[in-house]
């Protein structure tokens, strides 16, 4: 007579196995975050290599060009494109040739030498539409937006080409002058960070008032704690951030990786990247808190407040 298992018994084998499945998944999907986050910190450190190894060979300036190149496009399917200085891929959308601080992967290209270095492990490209790129910020532009961004308050960024006395063309760092060496303390100094939102791959400037309409202007690094809770929170109608937990569309694994100057890299829980962060009132911000950010400046009326004791956006008493 053949043996075999009773209904109970494979009841009873189900539940055990339904049992260590609910408890194993949550680890398994544990584990598969928490190697996407050392991922993210191997890439920062990097990338940031690569911005050290291009300060080297430029007198210690941190890369902040405004060019175009043929054949330059971060995603290899828009290289079969026609070259136009004056037009569209350069000086016209889509950018796709273009290389400044809408690409700045570009900048140290020679020295990381890859583009999938620059992607977020755990975003993937993102392919949002924009205004300059209504069919795609990767599939129409090249850009790779809404990963790993870098912090303009240290490089400075220029925007010359095709009009090089524009107001703004030229965005001279206010902190440390866009060289590494000045920096008060480059191994606290955020030059690298991630960043959820979709629209932008750096963190933008604040440019004094008085400034608005010069062609060499000063910019400040975007050091304001509630322009950055409303980054990685979600907001209400009235953009008011809810702070009970991060955005999981903006924030991986609530925290943010930071690189520094010295092309270290940590990964913080998001309540300390803010706690690093000064406050409007600190940093002397009186200026209109954006609602989400878009382009690369912010304005103020007066010049913020650097002497104030915050080393990750390069502030020091």
């Amino acid at each position: 007579m053949k043996k075999a298992f009773t209904l109970i018994e494979l009841l009873v084998v189900i539940a055990i196995i339904a049992i260590l499945a609910a408890i194993l998944f949550p680890v398994f999907a544990q584990a598969k975050t928490a190697a996407k986050k050392t991922t993210v910190i191997s890439a920062q450190k990097q990338i940031g290599i690569a911005v050290l190894l291009y300060a080297n060979d430029s007198d210690d300036l941190l890369p902040r060009q405004d060019d175009c190149k043929d054949k330059s496009a971060l995603n290899p399917a828009l290289n079969t494109k026609p070259f136009n200085y004056s037009g569209v891929g350069c000086s016209a959308s889509p950018f796709f040739y273009r290389t400044n601080h809408f690409s700045w992967h570009k900048w140290i290209m020679p020295y990381a030498k890859s583009v999938e270095v620059m992607k977020h492990p755990g975003r993937g490209v993102n392919d949002a539409s924009t205004g300059s790129c209504p069919k795609g910020q990767w599939s129409e532009c090249g850009q790779l937006t809404g990963g790993l961004a870098i912090n303009l308050g240290l490089t400075g960024a220029l925007n010359t080409l095709g009009s090089p006395t524009r107001n703004g063309a030229i965005r001279n760092a206010a902190v440390g002058g866009g060289v590494v060496g000045n920096l008060p303390s480059p191994s606290e100094a955020m030059l690298l960070f991630e960043v959820g939102n979709p629209n932008i791959a750096f963190a933008p400037t604040i440019r004094w008032t008085s400034e608005d309409n010069v062609t060499v202007a000063k910019h400040y690094p975007v050091a304001v704690r509630e322009i950055w809770e409303r980054e990685f929170y979600k907001v209400s109608a009235s953009c008011v951030p809810d702070k009970s937990k991060p955005d999981s569309t903006r924030v991986f694994a609530e925290g943010i990786t930071v690189g520094f100057a010295d092309s270290s890299a940590k990964w913080l829980p998001l309540s300390q990247f803010l706690a690093r962060t000064p406050t409007a009132r600190e940093y002397g911000f009186t200026g209109s808190i954006p609602c989400g950010m878009t382009g690369g400046t912010v304005s103020n009326p007066i010049a913020p407040i650097t002497t104030i004791n915050y080393p990750m956006w390069g502030l020091s008493q």
